[in-house]
């Protein structure tokens, strides 16, 4: 049950790969994607959510653009030159269509990231605190200061998971983002997983550090989260 769909993005036209549950209905989740673009496992991912029960969206951020899993250097060229503020867009306009798509139950929205995702999942949370009720990051978050994400704005329930060993997005930062979260009075729980390594939950296994054990126990954690949130 999953097609590639087009919705308004302010003003513009966007893309993405939605999945429906089995059942034919559940609580919305945007998934975004890796620096790769929308490739096969920001795609798994969503239909991992799917098949949890939730109706899941990943909007395609680089418009048609994407990066082999053996395309570093082009991954980072596509990540650099992503326009913040038409990605804000793309993900708002993703939760417009999944909140008033037929499927979709509930009154809020979830949001799970990876990567590049996993920091983009704080811009949008910031960005729609009105829907967005549920956040999930993976690996990924935004400088506290002069970020791309104004983090008081935030209302939604955030359950992240860092790793250990992971030169993009340091552990003691991930801890110091807590800890200026939860000084803003926002319900936060961010999780540094010990001996993990940077895209741990990757299905492509890329970087070489897929942990399947690590994805099995974080796993059912998420959709409890989801659906305790969401519905």
């Amino acid at each position: 049950m999953a097609e590639m769909v087009e919705f308004a993005s302010n003003g513009n036209d966007a893309r993405g790969y939605l999945v429906l549950p089995e059942s034919g209905t559940g609580p919305g989740v945007i998934v975004v994607q890796e620096w790769w673009g929308l490739d096969s496992g920001t795609k798994e991912m969503a239909d991992r959510l799917a098949a949890a029960g939730f109706v899941a969206l990943a909007p395609d951020l680089y418009h048609g653009e994407l990066a082999a899993h053996d395309e570093m250097d082009k991954a980072g060229e596509l990540m650099q030159s992503l326009p913040i503020d038409r990605a804000a867009r793309d993900m708002s306009g993703a939760v417009d269509f999944l909140a008033d798509h037929q499927a979709t139950t509930g009154d809020g929205i979830g949001v799970v990231g990876f990567c590049m995702g996993g920091m983009l999942t704080f811009v949008l949370a910031a960005e729609r605190p009105d829907k967005v009720k549920a956040a999930v990051p993976f690996y990924g978050f935004p400088p506290i200061e002069d970020g791309p994400a104004d983090l008081s704005k935030i209302e939604a329930s955030i359950q992240g998971h860092m790793a250990e060993h992971d030169d993009f997005f340091p552990p003691d930062q991930a801890a110091a983002l807590e800890a200026h979260l939860l000084s803003l009075g926002k319900d936060v729980e961010i999780t540094v997983h010990e001996g993990t390594g940077h895209a741990f939950m990757a299905p492509h296994n890329a970087l070489g550090t897929q942990q399947p054990e690590k994805v099995a126990e974080i796993w059912p954690k998420v959709t409890k989260f989801l659906h305790d949130k969401l519905g």
